[in-house]
Parts: C-alpha cells; structure tokens; sequence
C-alpha cells in the first residue's frame, strides 16, 4: 500500500518536522515495540488498556480473553487509538526547561473486528509470539481448540496511522549554552538478561539461542533520521 495520507487527526499540530507518514518508519516501530496502549470509550467511560500486540502486513492484530468486556467491546466496530512509544534516550540540557526524551511514536485511529475465521485467527496468534519471541512458535505446542475459543483476537486495518520522532541534542536558549553545565543524551536500550529456566523444567534442557541471545529488530532508522532536537 501507499503511505498513510495525513488526516484531521494524525496530522501533527505540534513540531510537525518530527512527523513521517511512511509505512517504513511507522512499521519499523511496530514491530521494534511489543507494548501497545489502546484508547477507546466503553459505556460513555474512556478507558486505555497496555496489552501485546502483532502485525500481519497491513493488520495490527490485538488479544486477551474471550471474557474480557474490554475486548468485546475493541471488536464492536468502535473507533480506538492505539499508541506505541520507544525511548531511546533522556535529553539533559543546560536549563530544566528544555530537558526532553530522544523518541519513536506511532499513533492509530481506526476500527477493530473480531477475527472469526480459524486460519486467520491462527496465523494473528502465531505473529504474537513471531513477534515477541522469533523462532519460538516452531518450539512450543500450537492452541487447543478449548485455548482458541477462549482468546478473542481483534484486527485493526492500518489505514489511519502516523509517526513522531524526537532525535539528537537539546535545543537550548542561545544565551545559556556558555553556561558551565554539562549537556548531552543518556542513550537508553532494551536489553535482555541471561534466561533463567522454570524450576519445573525438566533436567538437561538448554535454553534455546533465541532465549541466550535475545534482542529487538535494528534501531537502524533511528541512525539515518536527522537531528530534530527541540
């Protein structure tokens, strides 16, 4: 598909050179992240739930349990927003007011179904782990028929989407950059510990390479992104 085209609400009103409309970026930070937080009304009451989420080309696919009124609700045809934020770093400048955060954004408006079909609710369930853990979906025992009834799995098209991207050093006042205090960015990373095995796992069973060495996809786009400092 083509970019996204800007809409009322995905065009940035607020530094809009931090904006990018490409489905480059705006996947690229979809599938770094794992995190979602998914803003809807339910009963005239907003609500904004963090749950897991998994892409499947053009589809953000969501999932919780089939009792969950939450998720009923998400598969009700109601607009939803869906946001996803990485932090790559704290910005420390020479004045507590142009203290910031080096970032990646991405913010969806659309409107989620539930996914009845068995093959398609299948392959949303195996992009969950693809996307969590790669590899591992080969490894474990695939969802019973009792585990299938009891997730209930949302599809929201990406058709309304768009992204915000902080990068570089501070943007301080001009007359305070001679002042003798040190400025600059603290980069931030997800990093992986070493796996720590169940104390019922059974005897003599290493943990996979996907567990040793586990990381997220490349911050590449975070490289070749100008400074947008401010």
């Amino acid at each position: 598909m083509d970019d996204f085209i800007p809409s009322s609400r995905t065009t940035l009103k607020r530094i809009p050179k931090r904006g990018a409309y490409d489905r480059d970026t705006v996947y690229g930070i979809l599938d770094e992240g794992f995190l979602c937080h998914v803003g809807f009304i339910v009963e005239g009451r907003p609500c904004v739930i963090p749950t897991a989420y998994g892409r499947v080309g053009d589809n953000l696919y969501l999932h919780g349990s089939a009792a969950s009124r939450l998720l009923r609700s998400l598969g009700e045809s109601v607009d939803v927003c869906v946001e996803v934020t990485l932090v790559d770093g704290i910005v420390l400048a020479r004045s507590a007011f142009h203290h910031s955060m080096n970032y990646r954004s991405v913010v969806i408006f659309g409107n989620g179904g539930i996914v009845h079909e068995s093959g398609e609710k299948l392959e949303a369930l195996r992009a969950f782990s693809e996307h969590m853990i790669p590899g591992r979906w080969e490894d474990v025992r695939e969802p019973s028929q009792n585990e299938m009834k009891a997730t209930t799995v949302i599809c929201l098209p990406l058709i309304e989407a768009s992204a915000k991207i902080r990068t570089g050093p501070p943007l301080d006042e001009e007359q305070d950059y001679n002042l003798p205090v040190w400025a600059g960015e603290i980069p931030l990373s997800l990093k992986a510990g070493e796996p720590v095995a169940d104390p019922a796992l059974r005897a003599q069973i290493d943990p996979p390479s996907y567990a040793r060495n586990y990381t997220r996809p490349t911050k590449a786009l975070r490289l070749g992104l100008p400074s947008q400092s401010g």
